[in-house]
């Protein structure tokens, strides 16, 4: 994404941050962003997500349905339903149709705050906070780990007695293990996302499904050294909305959630669910 702040160089925010990134791993939020098309990534990062790419061919298909799940809920949160303030939790790099980009094209005022605890990103957050609408975006540098800390920071810049969408998009693959403690970790912090959320706001979460070819790439992947990421039973991506009245319709494969004229609407197989919940 490009930035309407004339004095800020990528070139020269990437080098700042050189010494303080480990190129020598993998680093999810920039596989992601070569799965996406996208540039900002280093030769590691390629390599670990044409490796990827060769046990889980699907994995191009499935990153690009993911953005436009995005783009869906963050329309049907701003537009159909009124939200004004987001909370997108682990962001990664910036591509196009950031949260605040679509929320902003349906209501300038839209506040959104992204948060993510990666260096490169934080370089690449300078960008989003020149925002020129009226709502703006702001950046939080935190781990999902500590969810007190994001929401302590949180409601210094976004009003809680007002709606707030919080997203999960993806991020809960770095989050716990599904298979320890009926993933109690990541629960508790879901749970904890959702006592902060004020009545009518919304959480919106997409996941990662178990899936033969998609856990074979995860295996490998986990082991190069990277951030472990892992996958999920539906049944357990299901019940992080417990508590919450499911938007329709509910929790399904990402290119059934209210498929509009994307490239990726029903029929595309995509091993990933997504839903959208509402506090009462």
């Amino acid at each position: 994404m490009s930035s309407d702040d004339s004095s800020f160089s990528w070139q020269d925010a990437e080098k700042d941050l050189v010494p303080g990134v480990d190129t020598s791993v993998p680093v999810s939020a920039r596989i992601l962003n070569y799965w996406l098309g996208g540039k900002d990534y280093y030769p590691v990062d390629k390599a670990a997500g044409d490796q990827y790419a060769q046990l889980f061919p699907g994995i191009f298909v499935s990153a690009r349905a993911s953005h436009y799940f995005l783009a869906r809920v963050v329309r049907f949160l701003a537009g159909d339903v009124g939200v004004r303030q987001f909370l997108d939790i682990g962001t990664g790099l910036p591509s196009h149709d950031n949260t605040h980009e679509i929320a902003q094209r349906v209501a300038p005022e839209s506040r959104v705050v992204y948060v993510d605890n990666d260096p490169l990103v934080l370089a690449h957050a300078r960008a989003l906070l020149t925002s020129k609408s009226t709502g703006g975006t702001d950046y939080i540098d935190a781990d999902l780990n500590d969810p007190d800390e994001i929401i302590r920071i949180a409601r210094e810049k976004l009003d809680f007695c007002q709606p707030v969408a919080i997203m999960l998009m993806g991020t809960l693959g770095h989050i716990g293990n599904p298979a320890e403690d009926d993933d109690g970790v990541a629960r508790s912090i879901v749970d904890r996302l959702k006592e902060a959320l004020p009545s009518c706001g919304y959480l919106a979460i997409r996941g990662a499904l178990e899936d033969p070819e998609f856990s074979a790439a995860q295996e490998v992947y986990n082991q190069t050294g990277a951030a472990p990421y892992h996958l999920r039973r539906a049944d357990q991506i299901i019940r992080f909305f417990d508590g919450l009245e499911l938007v329709e319709p509910g929790v399904v494969p990402i290119p059934e959630w209210r498929p509009d004229h994307s490239p990726f609407g029903n029929g595309t197989e995509v091993p990933v669910l997504g839903g959208v919940g509402r506090k009462p």
